[in-house]
């Protein structure tokens, strides 16, 4: 099934992003947090990309495994390190595997770079890759991100804005956005975005704040802020680790709920390859009549 076919079907998409372990982590605890995860029926699981293309064959082994086992893949495809010829052998690989859907991407630069520099032959914006998987007439259901704050190496948010409708025209059907904090700046996006003629669903994304010292970490390497209502709330309870996972729950049942009750069309959750916490945010949702169907 292609993901923008259950937006169109459904009111509410619920979604996952997993991340492959490190290359000596095992595979199996992933697969025990999707077993959890599974009987929270997501609509899809996206499975993430390492930096520089660090883990492409075990997101490709993630994704046929979580389609093996009932759950729609998103695979994240990224065009860093690699030329037109390779991504097209990745393209057909993808497909051959019965892969249905992309989220296309630039990408991160490998571990240790902190400028972008494209393959020979290769892509420098996640636009071209979307162009390039269409006029090659791929049928692949094409994700693209969005960034409610506005991607940190754009020059603008005017630039940042035009990069996603260049992403749309290319092929892009549906919008994923960046984790963010603040839901004023989801919908704010959103109204930017319907201005510039983009009429495609834009799912929020939602982060579970679990534990503080995560918190700079995910803040610097996503461009979000850390906002003073949030700030407010973590840093009187921050060595308190299970007073600060609570309040991260609380935060984000506070945030869902506005961003359904608002018209958002789900929410795709970053779950850091764990269950527990999603778990209790969809629990409390469902007290508060707030179901994806």
């Amino acid at each position: 099934m292609k993901i923008k076919q259950l937006f169109a079907s459904k009111k509410h998409v619920l979604s996952f992003e997993l991340f492959p372990p490190k290359r000596d982590g095992n595979i199996e605890v992933l697969f025990q947090t999707v077993e959890e995860l599974k009987k929270l029926s997501p609509d899809y699981v996206s499975i993430t990309y390492g930096a520089g293309g660090s883990t492409r064959d075990m997101t490709y082994d993630i994704a046929v495994r979580l389609k093996q086992s009932g759950l729609l893949p998103l695979v994240h495809f990224t065009c860093v390190g690699h030329s037109r010829s390779e991504i097209k052998q990745l393209l057909d690989k993808l497909k051959s595997a019965g892969i249905e859907n992309l989220l296309a991407l630039r990408g991160d630069p490998p571990k240790g770079e902190t400028a972008f520099t494209p393959a020979p032959d290769g892509f420098r914006y996640a636009s071209e890759l979307v162009q390039f998987i269409r006029s090659e007439k791929y049928d692949f259901g094409l994700a693209v991100a969005g960034y409610p704050e506005g991607h940190p190496e754009a020059p603008s948010r005017d630039e940042d804005l035009q990069n996603i409708k260049r992403k749309i025209q290319a092929g892009g059907e549906f919008i994923v956005t960046q984790l963010f904090f603040d839901n004023a700046d989801y919908f704010r996006y959103v109204e930017q975005v319907r201005a510039l003629g983009i009429t495609v669903p834009v799912q929020p994304g939602i982060w579970l704040l679990t534990d503080y010292v995560q918190i700079e970490k995910i803040c610097h390497l996503s461009g979000a802020k850390y906002p003073e209502a949030l700030k407010a709330i973590i840093e009187p309870i921050k060595a308190d680790k299970d007073k600060v996972a609570a309040a991260g729950i609380d935060y984000a049942v506070s945030q869902c709920e506005e961003l359904i009750r608002k018209g958002a069309p789900g929410i795709h959750f970053y779950v850091m390859n764990k269950s527990k916490s999603v778990q209790q945010v969809l629990g409390r949702l469902r007290e508060k009549g707030v179901v994806f169907s």
